[in-house]
């Protein structure tokens, strides 16, 4: 594992410590690791929905009504109807 070395202003220095201070992490490390990991799922998640909204407009007008598309949803999500 390579290691890192990160400057911050007192503000930021004194957020982590706290962090680590209420136990939710073990060090600074830990606590830029999951920041880092937290980034990558939002950024996973962004191109996703990109993704979709781009094939959602390339898909061109929807045939179906606002009612038929609404009642999809709710049996999807186990809804009353």
């Amino acid at each position: 594992m390579a290691t890192m070395n990160l400057s911050l202003p007192d503000p930021l220095r004194l957020w982590v410590e706290a962090q680590i201070t209420n136990g939710q992490y073990r060090n600074a490390g830990d606590y830029v690791l999951d920041l880092i990991r937290r980034d990558q799922e939002y950024q996973d998640c962004r191109e996703t929905l990109i993704a979709a909204l781009v094939a959602g407009e390339a898909s061109g007008p929807c045939q179906r009504t606002l009612v038929e598309i609404w009642n999809t949803v709710k049996v999807r999500h186990g809804l009353d109807v």
